[in-house]
């Protein structure tokens, strides 16, 4: 660590918001000083949209949900991740 980081007590947000445009957090900090965290409860973003997917694609990938006992939307979402992200 580089030097020490005082914190003012703040009388509001905009005070605050002022106080952290104007350091240079480069100042007080290293990389060695930063650990990783882990927010396991924080769910991803999603947002509806629209595809047109043939009748019989997604009759099948109802019969393959109902198999394992989850809804097919959510299914079809794995299908969609596996394939986006595989390597």
């Amino acid at each position: 660590m580089k030097k020490k980081l005082v914190l003012p007590k703040f009388k509001n947000e905009d005070e605050e918001r002022e106080f952290w445009d104007k350091i240079d957090l480069a100042d007080y900090l290293e990389p060695g000083d930063f650990i990783r965290v882990r927010f396991p409860n924080l769910k991803p973003t999603s947002r509806s949209i629209s595809i047109r997917i043939p009748e019989y694609i997604i009759n099948q990938v109802k019969i393959e949900a109902n198999k394992i006992d989850i809804p097919y939307q959510a299914l079809m979402k794995q299908y969609i991740a596996k394939g986006v992200l595989k390597k």
